[in-house]
């Protein structure tokens, strides 16, 4: 039987953090099992707000895919690839945006709400405000039928549907399909300040090379409940960051709902459920620290991997773009 195809991938912006394990590779490492998965290092979509700074987008390409590796990624079963190295999803890009009105664009909640957030005001750069047209071609030119996003980012897949459409009613066939967004439960982590965005710029982000010293600092800086200033005190579990984050990692989750009560009725202290937090994560990044230490010896590995895989998605893609350019009865040579 044919493995559904799943599309997923980050931007080439910095190194990965705990909330991207959460997130996305956790499930990755899942889905690489039961999916036909492309992995897509976004060193095009980093330039949208990047552009004052290629070399670091350059720069982490190698380090997201390290990360990549070092979680567990495994290339024989997941195809890594380099977006900017796959000319088709810029045709296919150009094609889409005679499909989508400025209007349309403008209204997406994603973008108005990256657009407040980086405050551009009517500065925003053309290929940012264009983003769900680009996302719709990488999604299409793999014909991926499932992609995992935060909830947040919802939005950007009923618009690549709307764009799918589109196409196939001018086609006259169903050239594409549509992709189903998969949004984990765990939703988007905190940054460790309590601040509702988790960033390494911030300075609120636990990397996954993080020491175990950064590890144990970040944990103990936490915020957990301001009302519950002695031991004895009930405290609040909803909001407490702690807490939101072992709900992500705790792999006891019947320990921790008994921890919870404890916590609410009083007697349990901020530093007990710091330091079973501090143990999980410590247990968590070690072997991925570990791991990335030694693939970072060889970063002429990793760019084999991203240089095989990304040929292997320069055929898949370009696949797709000539049945798109032929079902719309454009001009072939």
């Amino acid at each position: 039987m044919t493995k559904p195809t799943i599309l997923t991938g980050d931007r080439t912006t910095g190194p990965l953090h705990i909330g991207h394990y959460a997130g996305s590779l956790a499930n990755r490492l899942r889905y690489q099992n039961s999916h036909d998965q492309f992995l897509l290092l976004a060193d095009t979509q980093a330039l949208t707000d990047n552009a004052h700074d290629p070399a670091k987008v350059r720069r982490n390409v190698i380090e997201v895919a390290l990360d990549y590796l070092a979680v567990g990624i495994d290339p024989a079963r997941t195809t890594i690839c380099l977006q900017s190295h796959l000319p088709a999803l810029a045709e296919l890009s150009m094609l889409y945006l005679n499909f989508v009105t400025v209007a349309r664009l403008e209204r997406n909640p994603t973008i108005k709400d990256e657009i407040r957030a980086r405050g551009f005001g009517r500065d925003i750069p053309a290929g940012f405000l264009c983003y769900p047209a680009a996302q719709a071609a990488d999604i299409t030119a793999f014909k991926a039928t499932v992609v995992p996003v935060g909830e947040d980012q919802a939005p950007l897949i009923e618009q690549t549907n709307e764009i799918v459409r589109r196409i196939n009613a001018t086609a006259g066939s169903l050239v594409l399909p549509e992709a189903r967004a998969i949004i984990p439960k765990a939703g988007r982590l905190p940054g460790s300040d309590g601040k509702a965005k988790m960033s390494k710029s911030g300075g609120n982000a636990i990397a996954l090379s993080a020491p175990p010293d950064d590890i144990r600092a970040a944990v103990k800086a936490m915020f957990t409940d301001p009302g519950h200033l002695r031991v004895e005190d009930p405290g609040r579990v909803e909001g407490n960051v702690v807490f939101t984050y072992l709900d992500a990692f705790d792999p006891d989750q019947n320990a921790l709902a008994e921890l919870k009560a404890h916590y609410r009725r009083g007697g349990l202290g901020d530093g007990k459920i710091k330091a079973r937090l501090e143990a999980i994560l410590q247990d968590l990044i070690a072997p991925i620290r570990a791991r990335r230490a030694q693939l970072s010896q060889d970063r002429g590995y990793v760019l084999e991997v991203i240089k095989e895989g990304t040929e292997r998605a320069r055929a898949r893609t370009e696949t797709t773009k000539r049945e798109v350019v032929s079902a719309l009865g454009l001009f072939q040579l």
